[in-house]
């Protein structure tokens, strides 16, 4: 009777240890939205950026990051009650690796697009952007987009600003840049014709230096910006879209594009 006990506890034993198993992987894989809960819990929200796209994101003479993007994504974190965790990614891979789980979401000037959208969910638009094309200051050869036939003209690989390109036909030659700031270089020491590029970011040189560049009136597209976020973190993004709305309506959006822009965009959106 002893040994028959024992075979008997022996097998619920067993059976408790695999049905144990059991629920533990079906609460792994039920697919449950924890993504809020994640950040909360980790104290940080991760943001993936590219630091050589001012004035959105840069970094100054200290070697620190600034900008729009920066300042606004340490807003974000604080009204999720978490810190700001930076995570500097190449831009042309950005996606990929927000995909990976590199961070949490995507606030780097991204253009919310068709194709974009079939890969990540996006949180926005907070910027109602668009592509423009940048020359050389005294270029009165390029006056529109028809004036770049035979031209070469300069991009940002895996940019909107790449893709404008694209579209316009009898380029000489689309030369493609790692980073914005080598595109802008190329343009001031007449290596490449003319730079398609964000609005923000071309204003932005042309504000700083109006004696090396010029914007053509001919604005390429009009292209709402938003934060890329995985699929299926929800609940996370809900979280940051409120938080979006809330830095909108008490003024700190404003603030940051006139410290930034010079101007209110958002006032102007109204």
């Amino acid at each position: 009777m002893k040994k028959i006990s024992i075979i008997v506890l022996s097998v619920i034993m067993v059976f408790a240890l695999f049905t144990g198993c059991g629920s533990s992987s079906t609460s792994n894989s039920s697919g449950e939205d924890n993504s809020l809960q994640r950040v909360k819990d980790s104290g940080k929200l991760s943001i993936g950026l590219d630091d050589s796209y001012p004035p959105m994101e840069f970094r100054n003479d200290k070697n620190q990051l600034e900008g729009f993007d920066i300042d606004l994504g340490k807003e974000l974190a604080k009204k999720l009650g978490v810190k700001y965790n930076p995570v500097v990614t190449d831009f042309n891979g950005i996606v990929l690796a927000l995909q990976s789980g590199k961070f949490d979401v995507i606030l780097a000037t991204l253009s919310i697009t068709d194709e974009r959208k079939k890969s990540i969910d996006f949180i926005g638009p907070y910027i109602n952007g668009g592509q423009i094309i940048i020359v050389k200051a005294g270029n009165t050869s390029i006056r529109t987009r028809n004036d770049l036939k035979n031209k070469i003209v300069g991009v940002q690989l895996g940019t909107t600003g790449e893709q404008a390109a694209n579209k316009i036909s009898g380029i000489k030659e689309i030369k493609k840049y790692d980073k914005i700031t080598e595109a802008f270089h190329e343009v001031s020491i007449g290596r490449v014709d003319a730079l398609i590029c964000d609005s923000e970011v071309g204003e932005y040189y042309v504000a700083k230096d109006k004696t090396g560049y010029s914007v053509l009136k001919d604005k390429l597209t009009k292209e709402p910006v938003g934060m890329g976020i995985k699929k299926k973190d929800k609940k996370l993004q809900g979280a940051l879209n409120k938080a979006l709305e809330d830095l909108k309506k008490d003024g700190t959006l404003s603030k940051l594009s006139i410290k930034w822009f010079g101007h209110d965009i958002y006032k102007e959106e109204n």
